[in-house]
């Protein structure tokens, strides 16, 4: 689970991204779930596209994903969400989460 100041951090270097995936008519597909885990473990934070085709809700479509390749949201902004995995040897460093 991400932290707010770590989400903001992601946000920040999604900002300048291109979408990788785009999600249309067919939905959220086992293909879809696949190609999505492949962008995950390469470039560990991707932006997808959700077009104006696809039935399901955006949000639908966020936690389905993240769900099915044990990613963390960072952003859902109009229709365009920014997922992120850290991959087995991570290359972004996420600002540590402070202890209470």
């Amino acid at each position: 689970m991400l932290t707010g100041k770590q989400k903001r951090f992601l946000r920040a270097l999604g900002h300048g991204l291109k979408p990788v995936i785009q999600v249309g008519k067919s939905d959220v597909s086992e293909a879809l779930i696949r190609e999505t885990g492949e962008a995950l473990a390469s470039h560990e934070l991707i932006k997808v596209k959700v077009l104006e085709s696809c039935m399901m809700d955006r949000h639908s479509v966020a936690e389905e994903l993240c769900n099915a390749c044990q990613a963390d949201l960072a952003q859902v902004l109009g229709r365009t969400l920014l997922l992120y995995k850290p991959a087995k040897e991570p290359k972004l460093e996420l600002p540590k989460t402070e202890k209470k």
